[in-house]
């Protein structure tokens, strides 16, 4: 028996897409990254002058978005709108042309947080102001969880493995783990995958706004400053992204054999209910990291960068700082968070860091946090604050949802 045909499935990143506050496209949102561009302002979808809450990050104007089919845009919200155009962007980079492929081996995988808000609460307001009649029929599907996934199916004829996840910021690095067992368990060759989020309307910043962890600074450099003694909460955003991936003997067939990268590891825990002691058991965000290394099959020590959660509240943040400093050791690995320049997206916060991530091993740089964060010296991180060029082969991204999901998603390079 040949080696190919012993080699172990690998699912590879062969196309990547951004939409986020201050860069729509990949392009634009890498150089605004590396920049040190912010995309924080106030709100202007709607009147926030009631609310705490003085900057967000939006990616454009409200209403229909530029590039989005009209019959498409009466049927969907925001959210679903980021994705679609997301995946043309992912697709068109991979080189993917749905119809090349039989139906059944393109699946669609994406992770939600709070869905079709805006629609949904359109829709409410028609309801008590007009009465239920004025409601349209899409109100059935546009709000739900599930329905970027559908758009994509129906719209790119793929009818593989779909499904959602729903875990907040966890749920972007849980749903591109689907799509990677999807993969090497042959369920399909290809799977688009990410998340995007529109948390931006009056019903969904209220339900935010309610946990207690949103910033409520008006200074755009010190709004978000995850890791900082003057961490006082995140900036809530807008966006996401979607990736393409694909087993890697596939993508090799149709000649694409320079993927962005291979999601090598994954793993996910949940945190023990308020007031219930771990005992001398890991904690559970720790566990999540060990085992995506294990999954990996790399050591601590082999990892170059890790993408922060970075949720910039005193107790979080000391948590995943204790976590990172007794896994790597004290300032043992660079730590970076570049959400701080344009918010906390959910469920597309994580998907964009791997993105970031893949960039950063492409272009062998670590992309900052900002220069108004700096690392709390009780930490005992090597928080980056300026780009810094660096030798990238493996990163790592973190993601904890809230109430409890953590998730951990090992990057690397793949080898020739």
């Amino acid at each position: 028996m040949s080696d190919t045909a012993t080699a172990p499935r690998r699912a590879v990143v062969t196309g990547i897409s951004a939409v986020a506050p201050g860069g729509r496209g990949t392009d634009a949102f890498w150089h605004s990254v590396l920049d040190g561009r912010f995309g924080l302002g106030p709100v202007t979808h709607f009147d926030a002058a009631e609310f705490p809450v003085r900057l967000v990050g939006e990616v454009f104007g409200d209403g229909t978005l530029p590039g989005v089919d009209p019959r498409l845009a009466v049927q969907t919200d925001r959210w679903s709108q980021f994705a679609l155009l997301a995946a043309e962007e992912a697709l068109a980079d991979a080189g993917v042309r749905p119809e090349s492929f039989s139906p059944y081996d393109l699946g669609v995988i994406t992770a939600s947080s709070s869905g079709g808000n805006a629609f949904g609460q359109q829709e409410i307001a028609a309801l008590w102001s007009k009465g239920p009649r004025h409601v349209g029929p899409y109100q059935s599907i546009a709000w739900f969880y599930a329905a970027t996934t559908g758009q994509l199916s129906i719209r790119h004829g793929m009818k593989g493995p779909c499904g959602v996840t729903v875990a907040e910021q966890a749920g972007g690095l849980d749903a591109i783990a689907q799509a990677r067992r999807a993969l090497l368990h042959g369920d399909a060759k290809a799977v688009l995958t990410g998340g995007t989020e529109a948390p931006l309307s009056p019903y969904a910043l209220t339900c935010q706004t309610s946990s207690g962890r949103l910033s409520t600074s008006d200074d755009p450099e010190r709004a978000y400053v995850p890791f900082d003694v003057a961490a006082c909460g995140h900036v809530p955003g807008e966006g996401g992204a979607i990736l393409v991936l694909e087993a890697q003997d596939n993508a090799r067939e149709r000649g694409a054999d320079s993927p962005y990268g291979e999601i090598a590891g994954h793993a996910a825990t949940f945190d023990p209910a308020p007031g219930v002691p771990e005992g001398n058991a890991p904690t559970a965000l720790r566990r999540a990291v060990r085992l995506a290394l294990a999954d990996a099959r790399i050591r601590p020590e082999e990892v170059d960068v890790v993408f922060a959660d970075a949720a910039a509240t005193p107790e979080l943040d000391r948590a995943e700082a204790r976590c990172l400093a007794e896994v790597f050791g004290p300032r043992g690995v660079p730590v970076t968070a570049p959400k701080a320049r344009y918010g906390r997206l959910y469920a597309g916060g994580a998907p964009l860091d791997v993105v970031t991530a893949l960039l950063a091993l492409r272009d062998q740089v670590i992309p900052p946090t900002g220069p108004g964060a700096t690392a709390d010296p009780a930490h005992r991180i090597d928080l980056v604050s300026e780009p810094r060029e660096a030798p990238l082969r493996t990163a790592l991204v973190l993601a904890r949802g809230y109430g409890g999901f953590n998730s951990a998603l090992v990057v690397r390079t793949v080898s020739s």
